[in-house]
Formats: structure tokens, sequence, C-alpha cells
């Protein structure tokens, strides 16, 4: 019997081993197990060859129409390309050459069928555009008695692979392994399979592999899936309730404070929704154990405004608050909007109030440490700042309460750095989403918080039509939109123009949708300014922004726009969040479908935010159709960022979503998918919710514990940590 903790290297020839740990990362019997089928072959079932794209690893399933000899070129000789079909009539070319084109000329005869594994290539153009792998590996099927019964079943799963890993040959490993399983330990107890109909582990791991039917793969996908939702959802409550039990100093609201003072001086009313989650907030802060809570909301819904009445609760008790923003522009715009918004109450010392400093990584010398000695002796109520907060050297006086804004940009390791700093017991945390998530995505990455939810927008919110601005197809819209920023101008009023690119192809800023190599390098901020400004905004005052200026002209070129000096802004995406200059009524950006969707929903959000209506277009060469326009479409129909924020979670990979591409690291959700299966996640939830409550400690549980261990043991699950 095989256990899943055990090395692939005891159970499979040495090279097979060290190929699937080496090109895929699965060292384990469990890992192996768990390298599920991307989708299956139908025996008589061809490939769709259209949906192929360049550079990818594919396998694709076809039948041989002909093998034909061609001449090398300047090289004597002579190559073989097999042209083989998908059954729809969509075509690619397999060429080979020298020793390897003999053999398979015996193997690829016309009416073959096989699966054909390669990294995709294209030549020719347009119409005459034509598909190619070039040496790919190849599995004949029903060539041979021996082969056919590898494909005797009516669906024959097609592993993801990699550059010398084929699928058949994944299968073969699986097959080994499958045969020496024997009995498996389930996590899952029998009464919660029967409530909800699922099989057995063995039997759903023997389904997934070798399904007789589509039944089957059902079947085990079912249970798959519930197993990584009830894993996940087990692991968050745990690590909730410990975070319960963990001591914090109580931070208590005081009647006749500086929050007191603060909220008089609003010169707007707090909407119900603030009111109601700065309560919620306020009886966490007061309570013996750390806060851990998520706040999210729509662009725009006063998020800043909620975490300043709660850093000044703190202040008020005695303690100090920081907050963490992902870029030095965010960091600086938060500093700037939080001692505008507390005026005379961000002077300190005789008068009052608290002292609010800026700590980020490239300030001067003697402005450091200013910042660092305010911060230790506590000086400085509020500190704002940049992941330098959390070098060893920042100490903190009484440190209560970190806001961390963007929290999916900071690391576990930056987490763990900030709670050291607060002394003897936790800091409380609260975590700011830019943009709204769905709440299955609430449950999965944040499912160890408490969610509070903004969606009501404040008075004075003007609405921002957003249009496409198809730039190849109808160049003169484009004409258009740059005369719409010249008049919005004349107006007295001010725009943005964002671009992807700084001006180097190692500049790129922000979420890029990204797209094969065949399109032109996204436009750069740089290209664009001097464009404009010897084109179509000549004569208006512009400037650039981009996260590689040094600090001090970046913090220079935003007062000066604040200040209404600069009529347009030509940037990339560090204004995406955060900045607030209520003047600025239009923003272009160009080649929009490179972005994501809740990027552009984030980035247009800074505009019509001081009773200007707002005007965002969105510039892109993306043809009618495509998918990247669909998205642009999509952007343009809403404001609901509720809504795009569904439509962006389907355009990503699961990975994405949960934070670990930016770690380099593969997400354990391998079945499971946030939003299609919303419903597994919250029966998962449900379960996980009522076992813990009976059996905190799982000892009932023994071989659910050690699943939890593993999944704990690896380093995938950092993500998982939020807190």
């Amino acid at each position: 019997m095989t256990s899943f903790d055990e090395p692939t290297g005891k159970v499979l020839d040495p090279r097979t081993a060290k190929l699937l740990e080496s090109v895929l990362g699965l060292r384990t019997v469990g890992d192996l197990l768990r390298h599920y089928p991307r989708r299956y072959a139908q025996r008589g079932e061809l490939t769709d060859l259209d949906d192929l794209r360049v550079d990818e690893h594919v396998t694709v399933v076809g039948e041989v129409t002909k093998a034909v000899r061609r001449p090398m070129r300047n090289k004597g000789g002579t190559w073989l390309e097999v042209e083989v079909v998908d059954g729809r009539g969509s075509r690619i070319y397999l060429s080979f050459f020298g020793k390897a084109s003999h053999i398979a000329e015996t193997r690829l005869r016309p009416g073959a069928r096989g699966m054909f594994a390669g990294k995709v290539g294209a030549f020719g153009q347009g119409e005459r555009r034509k598909w190619q792998l070039s040496h790919p590996e190849f599995e004949m099927i029903d060539e041979t008695e021996q082969d056919a019964g590898e494909f005797a079943a009516a669906l024959v799963p097609i592993y993801p692979a990699g550059k010398d890993v084929t699928p058949w040959a994944i299968r073969r490993a699986l097959g080994v392994v499958l045969d020496t399983m024997g009995e498996l330990e389930d996590p899952l107890p029998a009464d919660l399979r029967a409530r909800h109909g699922l099989p057995g582990l063995a039997e759903a791991l023997l389904a997934i592999h070798r399904p007789r039917d589509h039944a089957d793969v059902a079947r085990a996908r079912k249970r798959l899936k519930f197993d990584e939702a009830f894993l996940l959802q087990a692991v968050l409550l745990q690590r909730k309730t410990a975070a319960e039990s963990w001591a914090a100093t109580p931070r208590p609201r005081r009647d006749d404070g500086l929050l007191a003072d603060f909220d008089a001086r609003l010169p707007f009313q707090l909407t119900e929704g603030q009111r109601s989650v700065g309560e919620e907030i306020a009886a966490d802060l007061a309570r013996e154990h750390p806060m851990h809570r998520l706040l999210q909301g729509e662009v725009g819904a006063g998020k800043t405004v909620v975490a300043l009445r709660a850093m000044l609760q703190v202040v008020d008790a005695g303690g100090q608050a920081v907050l963490l923003a992902p870029t030095e522009v965010l960091a600086q715009q938060h500093h700037r909007s939080i001692t505008a918004m507390l005026g005379d109450l961000a002077t300190g010392g005789m008068f009052g109030g608290t002292s609010v400093a800026l700590l980020t990584g490239s300030l001067g010398a003697a402005a450091r440490r200013t910042a660092m000695l305010d911060a230790a002796s506590g000086a400085a109520g509020i500190v704002v700042g940049t992941h330098a907060v959390l070098q060893e050297r920042v100490q903190f006086a009484d440190l209560g309460l970190v806001v961390v804004d963007e929290q999916h940009r900071f690391g576990v390791e930056q987490r763990d750095a900030l709670r050291e700093k607060a002394g003897g017991g936790r800091p409380h945390v609260l975590v700011m989403t830019a943009t709204p998530i769905p709440r299955t995505v609430a449950m999965t990455v944040f499912g160890d918080l408490t969610v509070s939810t903004l969606s009501q927008l404040p008075a004075g919110r003007a609405p921002i039509s957003t249009h496409v601005v198809p730039a190849a197809e109808k160049p003169h819209f484009l004409d258009r939109a740059w005369a719409r920023v010249r008049e919005e101008v004349e107006l007295g009023r001010q725009a943005y123009v964002v671009c992807p690119r700084i001006g180097d192809l190692e500049g790129d800023e922000g979420d890029l949708a990204g797209g094969d190599d065949e399109r032109r390098p996204p436009l750069a901020v740089l290209d664009m300014a001097q464009a404009l400004a010897e084109g179509p905004l000549k004569g208006l005052r512009t400037a650039v922004l981009h996260g590689k200026l040094p600090p001090e002209e970046k913090d220079a070129v935003m007062r000066a726009f604040a200040r209404g000096e600069v009529d347009v802004l030509v940037a990339t995406t560090v204004i995406e969040v955060g900045v607030d200059v209520p003047n600025s009524s239009v923003m272009v950006i160009m080649d929009a479908d490179r972005f994501g969707v809740s990027q552009l929903h984030q980035l247009r959000g800074r505009v019509g935010r001081g009773g200007l209506p707002g005007l965002c277009l969105l510039v892109s060469e993306a043809p009618q159709g495509t998918p990247a326009r669909e998205r642009l479409a999509a952007v343009a129909a809403t404001l609901d960022g509720f809504e795009l924020s569904r439509v962006d979670l389907e355009q990503r990979r699961e990975g994405d979503v949960l934070g670990v591409a930016q770690s380099g690291r593969r997400s354990s959700l391998k079945m499971l998918r946030l939003l299609r299966d919303e419903d597994v996640i919250e029966a998962a939830r449900e379960e996980a919710e009522a076992m813990l409550a009976a059996d905190p400690e799982l000892a009932g549980h023994p071989s659910l514990r050690a699943e939890i261990g593993r999944l704990l043991a690896d380093e995938r699950a950092e993500y998982l940590e939020k807190a």
C-alpha cells in the first residue's frame, strides 16, 4: 500500500520521478494523485484547434491527413511535414527533422489518429496563418494491441504537462501509483459524505484518473471539490478561532477625544454604511482580543474615512496606528489626505491632536530619522508608510492598530514583522480592499477575517460615463477623445491619461491582461506624453507620473496636479488607488484591453469625485467580438463593482485570485472554482463550522487533522495567512 506522503521516487523509476518533480513540482504520491486531468479525449472525438494560442504547451488529439517530405533550404536533405485535422476543418502542421523525421514517417500515415504534445507556433499571416508543432511528442491511438489497452476506455485523460513530461508519461506514472494504492484513510467522516452524496476518497481518485464515463468524472469532481473547499475552510476557521484567543490591549472609544473633535469638524455627513461599519470596528477595538476585520466596498465609498476614525479611536486610547500602503505614491497621498482631513488636529503638541508621520524607503536621512524617532517615542500617533515600516529598526511605543491598504500586495513575512512590533499584545488589524470582491472570494481568501461592506457612495459623487474607443476600426473616435480632453480643460477641469508602460520593456506597472507575441508593445507614458504635447494636446500643461520617478519628484508632480497647475497628467497605474483630485473630470486609458477589469474600474474611480460628471474613455485596438473587447464592454456597461468583480474573476486563473501567482506558488485549489462552486464552498463552510464547534482540535478525526497538517506544512498554504 502506498501513502500520500511517500516520495514518488519510491514507487516510480528515478528518471520519471525526477522529471515529475523538476518540471511539474510533483514530489509525493499525493501530489501526483492530485494532478488531475485537464480534460478527457472521447474516443473518436478530435481537439478543436481553433482554441490554440502561440507558445502554449498543448496536447491535441487529431487525425493525420497527409505526410509530405520537403527540401531543406540551403542545407540539403529533407524534413517531414505532417498535416493533422480536428474534424472541424481546422489544421495543424507537425514538423520533424533528422532521424526523428524517419521514425515519424513510419508511424504517422494518413488515417492514423493520435495525441500530439508540444509548444504551439504559427507561420504565415492573415488567412494564410497556420498552426505548427515543431518536433512534438506523440502517441498513436490503437496503433498496436498493447497501446489499444491504454485507450480502451471511452474517455482518455489528458493531463497538464510540460517540457519533457508528456501527458501519457503522467498517465503511466499514475497507473503505477493507482495499482499499488490499496485502501486510503478517508479524511471526511461517513455521515458527512452521506449527507452530501459523496463517494469515498479512493473511489473518487480512481474515477477521476480512470473514468468509465462522464458520470464517473462528475461524481469524482463533486467529492474532490468538496475536499478542497472543506480543508480550506477548516484551516481558516481554526486560524480565526486561534486569533480570537490572542490577547490585545482594548482601545475603547472616548467621548471627549480626537475622534469626537474630528467628527464635529467633518464638512460632510457620514453615510449610513460608514456609521454602521464604524460602530462594528469601534466595538472590536474595545475588546481584549485583536480585531481581524476586512473592510471592502465600492470605489469611492469612503473607506479611508472609516479607517481614519478607527485610528483616532486607538490614539485616544493611548496607542498608535500604522497605515500600510503598497506604493510610495499611495503612501504620500494617504499622508496628504489624512493630514488635510485632520487639519490642526494633525499638529499635535500643545494644541492637542496627534502627529502624522510619513515613513517610506526613499526618505532622506534626516526626515527618516525624525519619523523613526516619532514612531518609537509615541510622538506620532499615526504613521503612514510602505514596507519600510516593517524594517527591524523601526519601533513603536505602543502599536495598537494596523490598517493594510491593498492587502494582497503584502506577504506573510511582512505581516508577521508587524505582529512582532506590537510588544506585549497583538495589534488590531483592519484590511481594506480596493474594489469589491464576491462573497465566495471573501469566504475563501479572507475566510479568517470578519467582513464589513460599504456599498453606499457618499453624497456629491457624480456619475461616471464610460465608453470604448475602437482606435483601430474608427481612428476618428480617438481624435474626438482628445477633443473632449481639451474641452474639459477649457472648462477649468483636469484630465488623466493612463498607459500600461513607462517607456522601456522593463517598465510595466500594474495588472496587465497580456497577449501573444504578435501584439505590439503596450503604449508608454514617456512616448505618449511627448506625442500629446506635440500633437492633439499641444499648448496644455502636461506632466508625467510613474513608479520609477524619484520620490520627491513624484510628490511634487502630484502636489502640482492637486493645485491645478497641471492640466493633463500622463501616468501609469500609480494613480490607481487613493489619488483624490476633485477637479479631475476625464480619464483616457490607452491600450485599455491590457488591464484587468477590476483595475479599470479602480482607475476610473479617480474622476467624478468633486461633483463634476466623470468621463472615462477606454481606448483599444482589440477587434470587435474578441474577449478583450467584451471585457471593456462589461466595464463600460456598469458602475457596479460587485458585478465587475465577478467578471474579473471569470477572466483570471484561480491561483491569481488567491494571490499565489505573485509569490510564484501554485494554488492548492485544483478543482474548486470560486464563482461556479459557490454552493460547494458555502456547504463546506457550514460543515466545517459545525465540526470544529463540536471538536475544535479534531481529536475525533485524526485523518482529517493529518490532511490539514499536510496542507499547513506545504509552503503553498502560506497564502492562507491574512491576519
